[in-house]
């Protein structure tokens, strides 16, 4: 083994005043890999690193080590393998090379070892998959414990139509799935994502939920849209469904889309009955602002949405109800949004007079 990891790059760096020393750390560990001393790697990825973990396994020798506001790089070695560490807040990547693929292993799992700081989750809970397109790291998956109600606890929300069609949904099973398109669209504030939220708990024993950070980049993105569509299943069991959650999808599903969005929307629905969902246990929930009329025909086309509910405010009967006073709730009700502001006073003392909309859904 060469006694230093810069001796082993078989290029020479140009280093200017835009590179930082953690590309320097990451440049000097690819060394050994990019010669083929050490040709074999293993990396994992954690999103809560237990506090203390150095995530180094026994006997590592540090190389380099450089550190930037709340991000970290440190090289280390030992006989026959190196590792980076590269760390951001509770997050980190380990990466191993090594001589041989069960030295590379063994040195990941001892760096790794209980280091991963796992919450109680609380009854309430429910794992929500998040997924983002990382400069640095590519199409990247986190995992995060969210607060979901159960669906009779939260079923005042929503107005009498709404509710009832809420209703078939959340009881929906495998063997129900006709169509793979979950649309909800409505006013803001109507609580379209509080639904998606129950519907992840209503469902969690046969659905695992991700929600796509920047829908506006997915479908732009072949490589990221094949690394989205093949999934990464969340480890209790195989063959379960897959819910990918769009939010605020308005510019991509609206009637003119197919001119201002190019093949984004063809992929969107490819992706929900063409080639590239066939074989894949793939659901795919957009929530938009837009009227239905608004909406591009072939997003709503009689088939394709295994529900399309349109949620609205309540009626002033249902507003008054659920918060208990006549003060503030105007003449045509009011929304989710503006009936907890008007809980916490935070609102003016008479609100907005909304369009009166009758709800048209179908499941």
């Amino acid at each position: 083994m060469s006694a230093n990891p810069q001796d082993a790059l078989p290029i020479r760096l140009t280093v200017d005043d835009s590179d930082s020393p953690s590309d320097v750390v990451d440049a000097l560990f690819l060394g050994r890999f990019a010669t083929g001393e050490q040709p074999h790697s293993r990396s994992r990825s954690l999103d809560r690193v237990r506090s203390g973990s150095t995530l180094l396994p026994p006997g590592a020798t540090v190389l380099r080590s450089a550190r930037a506001d709340d991000r970290s790089a440190v090289l280390a070695e030992g006989d026959g393998w190196t590792l980076l560490v590269s760390r951001w807040n509770r997050g980190a990547d380990v990466t191993v090379t090594a001589v041989d693929e069960a030295l590379a292993e063994r040195v990941l799992t001892d760096a790794t070892r209980d280091a991963q700081d796992e919450p109680e989750p609380r009854p309430d809970d429910v794992p929500m998959g998040f997924w983002y397109l990382s400069p640095r790291r590519g199409p990247h998956r986190t995992t995060r414990q969210i607060a979901a109600g159960a669906w009779d606890e939260v079923r005042s929300n929503y107005t009498a139509p709404v509710a009832d069609a809420l209703d078939r949904l959340m009881k929906v099973t495998p063997d129900d799935v006709t169509g793979r398109l979950l649309l909800l669209h409505g006013p803001p504030g109507t609580g379209k994502t509080s639904a998606l939220r129950t519907l992840a708990r209503s469902w969690r024993d046969w659905c695992q939920v991700d929600c796509v950070l920047d829908p506006e980049r997915l479908f732009g993105d072949t490589g990221y849209l094949m690394d989205i569509a093949i999934g990464e299943d969340d480890g209790t069991g195989k063959g379960r469904w897959r819910l990918l959650l769009l939010e605020d999808c308005d510019e991509l599903i609206r009637g003119e889309a197919k001119h201002t969005a190019g093949q984004a929307l063809s992929r969107l629905l490819n992706l929900t009955d063409g080639l590239l969902g066939q074989g894949r246990n793939v659901l795919v929930g957009v929530t938009t602002n837009e009227d239905l009329e608004r909406l591009h025909p072939a997003v709503v086309r009689p088939g394709r949405c295994l529900a399309r509910i349109e949620v609205g405010p309540l009626s002033r009967a249902e507003a008054v109800g659920w918060l208990g006073t006549e003060e503030g709730v105007g003449r045509d009700g009011a929304t989710l949004a503006e009936l907890y502001a008007l809980r916490r006073g935070t609102s003016p003392t008479a609100l907005p007079e909304p369009r009166s909309r009758e709800a048209g859904l179908y499941l």
